[in-house]
């Protein structure tokens, strides 16, 4: 890796922009996006981001994060067009709340822990001119289920509202599976569908407490599930055989080698 100055970032960051700015003058396609054209493609870069993430794909880290980077400074050129802000406000406003938010490093507050820091930050959030009026206010409607119900204890974490000793979860999370089974037993769809999200609930928080994050932790179980099933697959057809007509014992033979060989 090339070690840059701050100068040569500045300069690249610059480059950058001014190609922005040619595309959105030149280019058919760059010239009539919006920000809701933008608003799904960004959601599919950020995945894709997640997922070179998932893989420790470092080239594809470095890529995904420029296609990132592109939809950032594409809506701050929109919203220059309209005179709303530029690309230097948002830096600013970042800057801004980064300052406000660590007094720790620019101010005489003390903060020992990462705990202390994320607790005091959620206060600050909270003092804020136009911030979150409650605690949960800043968590996304729009985030996926999982995600936000790791947000959601995290938040709640920070003023305090958690178990006093992280193993009590592990109760919470056995009265939850005998209430899920309580109600199969009865069959009744909705209170099924209703104790198993709090079983969901309830797992995630003790993946919270013991520091393992469950999004990550569930992708690499799917990950490996592809893994496996497609090397149960490739073994079957180079068999000559389907799928549909091998027996589950023979189909688990073979899923046992997968697991063998590592995959």
């Amino acid at each position: 890796m090339t070690k840059h100055s701050k100068e040569e970032k500045m300069e690249a960051f610059g480059r950058f922009l001014d190609i922005l700015d040619e595309l959105r003058e030149k280019c058919p396609w760059d010239k009539k996006q919006t920000n809701e054209s933008l608003r799904t493609n960004t959601i599919e870069e950020t995945y894709e981001l997640c997922d070179a993430i998932i893989k420790n794909d470092i080239d594809g880290i470095r890529k995904e994060l420029g296609d990132v980077l592109l939809h950032i400074a594409f809506y701050a050129k929109i919203a220059e067009e309209k005179d709303q802000f530029d690309i230097a406000d948002v830096c600013h406003s970042l800057c801004d709340k980064l300052i406000y938010r660590h007094p720790h490093v620019f101010g005489d507050t003390d903060a020992a822990t990462s705990n202390q820091v994320e607790q005091n930050w959620e206060q600050l959030k909270l003092k804020e001119k136009g911030g979150n009026k409650t605690v949960l206010e800043g968590v996304p409607s729009a985030l996926p289920a999982m995600v936000k119900a790791h947000r959601i204890q995290d938040k709640a974490r920070n003023v305090g509202f958690d178990w006093e000793e992280r193993s009590q979860v592990w109760e919470k999370v056995k009265e939850e599976f005998q209430e899920l089974q309580t109600e199969i037993e009865n069959m009744e769809t909705d209170k099924m569908e209703a104790e198993f999200g709090d079983l969901l609930f309830s797992i995630i928080n003790a993946g919270r407490l013991y520091k393992i994050n469950p999004e990550n932790a569930l992708e690499r179980t799917n990950q490996k599930f592809i893994r496996r099933f497609n090397y149960l697959e490739q073994h079957t057809i180079q068999q000559g055989r389907n799928l549909k007509d091998m027996t589950l014992s023979e189909m688990d033979a073979i899923w046992d080698e997968a697991k063998k060989k590592g995959l």
